[in-house]
């Protein structure tokens, strides 16, 4: 099958090309993201393979339509850059990865935390300059404070296992449903309030869907704790950047780690060294010294990026025999996601 990779990097194509074993995909690799502008590159394609910020809106939709595109591979397991109605009245099969390694995502959070909490960015720094002053470097005990877990799916769970039985701190969790394994790891459900008022480190792992965009605004920023920290690796739209900016101004949250940016289709996964970034509200964002923000990498582990592309292959040739598997997206059938 003849498939366009959009968003592709270099390791995109040495893992594809690995799990691609048995040649059922001819891969075409093209830097360029999936827009209105550059879908015409799909013609003479039968599928398409997508990432996080590929636009697949739509008018994209109906372009890859017209080019007799059948199938949307995504190399990931959010779909809210995905109009599933359309791609269904159109007659595209969209798939996902509907799971990879957890520990990814979730080991990263937890290194956010540490960094954040104990500013070892900074520390490093000043040793390449050898100052080995330790003024404004000092953090806090993690074991015995309390983290807020927003979202027990697997990533979720795997961080209150990691934070609970690891690290010794009070896990406090909320969930649509709540998830038994996060309850074997000491956690307790609470209202989303709650949750917000009680936490020392508050870290989001819930999708981004109409019911979760901008959870984390104005109103649930004031309802955190006075110097709590504030982690998300889900996705950047569920935070109100401007929002959260006003309440590091305040100096009312203690600090921000971020993986993730909801204006960072335009940003990420590119060299912008040498190029000015017109995007102040990011930029006003890199100024606060108790903010880390990263390039949405924390899925990026040699296991993770195996699974995907063994996924991604898998989900072809299910495909190609019209056997439907847990990665279909249909629209009618996906699963309620958390809400407020």
């Amino acid at each position: 099958m003849k498939i366009l990779v959009y968003s592709a990097q270099s390791y995109d194509k040495d893992f594809l090309n690995k799990a691609n074993k048995d040649g059922v995909c001819d891969f075409h690799f093209t830097e360029a993201q999936l827009k209105p502008d550059s879908v015409v590159m799909a013609k003479g394609f039968e599928g398409v393979c997508c990432f996080v910020n590929d636009d697949l809106s739509k008018p994209v939709l109906e372009k890859l339509a017209s080019y007799d595109i059948k199938l949307v591979l995504l190399r990931c397991t959010g779909f809210n850059n995905v109009d599933l109605e359309a791609a269904e009245k159109l007659g595209i099969t969209v798939m996902r990865v509907a799971k990879y390694s957890p520990y990814s995502v979730a080991e990263f959070t937890v290194g956010l935390m540490l960094n954040l909490n104990r500013k070892i960015h900074r520390a490093y720094m000043r040793v390449k300059e050898e100052n080995f002053l330790l003024d404004g470097l000092m953090g806090f005990d993690m074991h015995g404070k309390t983290v807020g877990i927003l979202g027990t799916g697997k990533i979720g769970t795997v961080v209150a296992k990691i934070l609970g039985p690891g690290f010794g701190m009070n896990v406090l969790a909320h969930d649509l449903e709540e998830n038994p394994k996060v309850k074997e790891y000491g956690g307790t459900y609470v209202e989303l309030d709650d949750l917000l008022r009680n936490s020392d480190i508050v870290t989001l792992h819930i999708p981004l869907t109409p019911d979760t965009y901008h959870l984390i605004n104005k109103d649930k920023l004031a309802l955190m704790k006075k110097g709590a920290f504030l982690i998300n690796t889900s996705r950047g739209a569920v935070v109100d950047t401007r929002a959260l900016i006003d309440s590091l101004k305040k100096k009312h949250i203690g600090g921000a780690g971020l993986d993730v940016y909801e204006e960072e289709g335009d940003i990420f996964y590119k060299n912008l060294s040498e190029e000015i970034i017109d995007d102040e509200v990011f930029l006003l964002l890199l100024t606060f010294p108790n903010v880390i923000v990263t390039g949405h990498q924390a899925y990026f582990t040699k296991e993770a990026l195996t699974h995907i592309a063994e996924t991604t292959i898998k989900n072809v040739k299910d495909f190609l025999a019209n056997r439907t598997n847990e990665n279909v997206l249909v629209a009618s059938k996906v699963i309620k996601t958390m809400q407020p």
